[in-house]
C-alpha cells in the first residue's frame, strides 16, 4: 500500500504477536454491535489512522486490505482505543452495508454458545 509509518510512541505500547500483529475489533458506533474481529500490522494500524478507512492485514492472503475496497461494504472510522495491555484495538466505526464477508450485519450474530439463561 503506501508505507505509512506508525508514531513511534505508538509502536512503542503495541505487543504483537509472533507475526507482528494484534487483535483489532471494529464496533459499530450507535448501537455497539460487534461487528468484525481481524488483525492489523503496524502499517495497517498507521493507515486506519492516517485516512480513517479500516485497513487490515490478511493473513491468508499476506497483504493489507481496506474494509469495502471491493464489496463496497465500507468502514469510516470514527476512534481507535488501545486497550490496557497493547495488543488489541478496539475501533468505532460507522458500518456501510454488512460487516461480515457472509453478507450479515455482523460476524457474531450465529452460533450462540451460552445465552443469558
Amino acid at each position: 500500500m503506501s508505507g505509512a509509518e506508525l508514531a513511534p510512541e505508538i509502536a512503542a505500547r503495541l505487543k504483537r504477536n509472533a507475526d507482528g500483529l494484534v487483535a483489532a475489533i471494529a464496533q459499530e458506533d450507535g448501537t455497539r454491535d460487534v461487528l468484525m474481529q481481524a488483525w492489523m500490522n503496524d502499517e495497517a494500524l498507521a493507515l486506519t489512522l492516517a485516512t480513517r478507512k479500516g485497513t487490515y492485514y490478511s493473513r491468508s492472503r499476506g497483504r493489507l486490505w481496506v474494509k469495502g475496497e471491493t464489496s463496497g461494504h465500507t468502514q469510516e472510522v470514527l476512534d481507535v482505543r488501545l486497550d490496557c495491555d497493547g495488543d488489541t484495538v478496539l475501533l468505532t466505526v460507522r458500518q456501510t452495508g454488512p460487516a461480515c464477508h457472509t453478507g450479515t450485519h455482523t460476524c457474531f450474530d450465529g452460533d450462540l454458545l451460552l445465552g443469558r439463561g
